[in-house]
């Protein structure tokens, strides 16, 4: 770690908890260095400090971001206070030390981000910097039109106003509704407020790394450009994506290098046909590369 790392940074890097679980414990009186207790988030960790956690030591890890589909019927938590199966109770032990970007709720599915980077946890969870979220929502019945507009400019429950960045009907009773901020629950209390209930929900993006086809529960490591650029938080705009231009542009390279110099130029062939919008996208910008998923065992 760099000189003077600020503890809360520290201990995220650890794989302890997100800065702000590790904020808390820190206030609570668990956290010593060099054996005295320090109830100062923003202390600085200094190289050669001794850093315990409810008395055991914990040391830096390397960083590891992943991409998880979470099944239906899990709590994102370590633990879980009404005794039900957590995310963790799945996950292979390699991934245990990750702490989960957001949350989903037990009733939802789809795309979770593991990590222990906390600077990249930080530029996902922050509400100033407004990441992108994409949920296909299935309802109990048709959602009128006018309905569909008032998630656009705000439901209001109990006095808070919630409201979605994007509203597309896919079907009669699908939905696809992009969030750039969100509360607990959101979208559900969003369409009950309006005499719905929700039936399935799947996050498919978050920013510009989409589910895919990753099979659920299985899980998969994001590629470091990937990472980088979601650092940066580029707002998706189909074929001008960064992910997406630096993919044409690597495949672009490799086909020049890979045919042979005396080739006559070929005429251009009519694209086939994709049967979905993601298979049309390259793996890069889906954070799969060649890499292969892996499935984490389900309990029971």
């Amino acid at each position: 770690m760099p000189e003077g790392t600020r503890l809360n940074k520290f201990l995220a890097s650890c794989g302890v908890g997100s800065r702000r679980a590790c904020d808390a414990m820190v206030q609570d009186g668990r956290v010593e260095i060099n054996g005295k207790p320090c109830l100062n988030p923003a202390h600085h960790v200094e190289p050669g400090d001794f850093v315990r956690v409810d008395g055991k030591r914990v040391q830096t890890k390397e960083t590891s971001t992943v991409m998880f589909y979470k099944p239906r019927g899990y709590v994102c938590s370590r633990e879980d206070e009404l005794g039900r199966d957590t995310i963790y109770t799945i996950l292979p032990t390699i991934l245990k030390h990750l702490h989960h970007v957001g949350r989903l709720d037990r009733d939802s599915e789809g795309l979770l981000i593991l990590t222990n980077d906390g600077d990249l946890s930080q530029t996902l969870m922050h509400p100033s910097k407004l990441v992108e979220k994409e949920y296909i929502v299935t309802s109990n019945q048709p959602v009128l039109n006018e309905h569909l507009d008032l998630f656009k400019s705000g439901v209001y429950v109990e006095k808070v106003r919630m409201r979605a960045k994007e509203v597309t009907r896919l079907s009669s009773r699908r939905y696809k509704i992009v969030l750039e901020t969100g509360l607990k629950r959101q979208i559900r209390m969003m369409f009950q407020a309006l005499g719905y209930q929700v039936q399935k929900l799947v996050r498919v993006r978050i920013g510009m790394v989409e589910l895919g086809d990753l099979p659920e529960g299985a899980w998969l490591p994001i590629d470091e450009k990937v990472i980088t650029l979601l650092q940066k938080n580029p707002k998706p705009r189909g074929g001008n994506r960064p992910a997406v231009k630096a993919a044409k542009k690597t495949a672009k390279k490799a086909a020049k290098k890979a045919a042979p110099a005396s080739a006559p130029p070929r005429a251009a062939a009519k694209p086939a046909r994709r049967s979905s919008a993601s298979e049309a996208r390259p793996p890069s910008a889906r954070g799969f590369g060649k890499k292969t998923a892996k499935r984490a065992p389900r309990r029971g």
